[in-house]
């Protein structure tokens, strides 16, 4: 990937947590391949498609609040975006549940955000 690419999908990217971390998913879901495939690691599987996505975080919304800052970017062998994230959950009380740092995986595909992944780093 060259440089400017890499500064485009970084830029792409951070701009998808600011709006993640202010719950506006239509921002999201704008940088997002319509049949995306995104890990639900709080529920396990995936969602596929804009409403799955949709659904998967409203429902999340609704029972911890993450919020989510990434930190580092390393562009893998096999072309994978790794960005490396501090994640800090919250149950709706405001009691940790998950303070650290996270690997979010990315495909991207013509601007687009196609597929994330997640590991423990």
């Amino acid at each position: 990937m060259n440089k400017e690419k890499m500064l485009k999908n970084q830029e792409l990217i951070k701009n998808a947590y600011t709006a993640f971390n202010a719950r506006d998913i239509n921002a999201i879901l704008q940088v997002m391949h319509p049949e995306v495939k995104w890990s639900k690691a709080w529920e396990g599987d995936y969602a596929n498609g804009h409403d799955e996505v949709s659904a998967y975080w409203e429902r999340q919304w609704k029972e911890i609040d993450p919020k989510v800052i990434p930190v580092g970017f390393h562009e893998r062998e096999n072309g994978t975006l790794a960005v490396e994230v501090d994640q800090l959950v919250k149950d709706l009380e405001g009691n940790i549940l998950f303070d650290g740092k996270v690997i979010h995986v990315y495909i991207i595909n013509d601007g687009l955000l196609q597929q994330m992944d997640i590991e423990l780093s």
